[in-house]
């Protein structure tokens, strides 16, 4: 893991229980998420495990290592036997509805010079990574707004997971 991380809130006019009830659901992913084709559970007890496919076919496996209810969710992805990126799902509540955000400290890889990853950083993982937590809150919140599950590519191509 890095020290860079990439933060995406969004503020949304519905009950926070009502957020955590849709974030916190087996397969969730396949309501909100505009860039997963399938989000299948393979151990949802004490210890969550999922897998999600994203409409080009890559795989990423989701480990959670902390659930608080109602508060949110921290877990690990990538593929089955790669690199991890640490994820953290944060919800708080306010007077009008709740506030939503998405942490991502992103793996390193090994592709990118040490010297270089800085600059990729900056000008391609961030802005690519938070245009895409962006169209996943948005996707929630059209999920909790209008109660329909959002459409493939439904704010916009990524060229990562379209």
């Amino acid at each position: 893991m890095t020290d860079f991380k990439i933060s995406k809130k969004l503020f949304l006019k519905h009950r926070l229980g009502d957020v955590w009830k849709v974030i916190s659901a087996k397969e969730a992913l396949e309501l909100f998420h505009p860039y997963c084709l399938q989000n299948k559970v393979i151990l949802w007890g004490n210890i969550k495990i999922d897998e999600i496919v994203y409409l080009n076919g890559l795989t990423f496996v989701r480990e959670f290592t902390s659930w608080k209810v109602n508060q949110g969710f921290e877990l690990t992805i990538g593929k089955k036997d790669g690199k991890k990126s640490k994820v953290k799902w944060e919800i708080k509540k306010s007077e009008s509805g709740c506030l939503i955000s998405i942490t991502v400290w992103p793996y390193k890889s090994n592709k990118v010079h040490k010297i270089l990853y800085p600059l990729v950083n900056v000008f391609i993982l961030r802005p690519k990574l938070k245009r895409y937590l962006g169209f996943v809150l948005m996707g929630l919140d059209f999920y909790l707004t209008n109660k329909r599950v959002v459409k493939n590519n439904q704010f916009g191509r990524h060229p990562w997971f379209s």
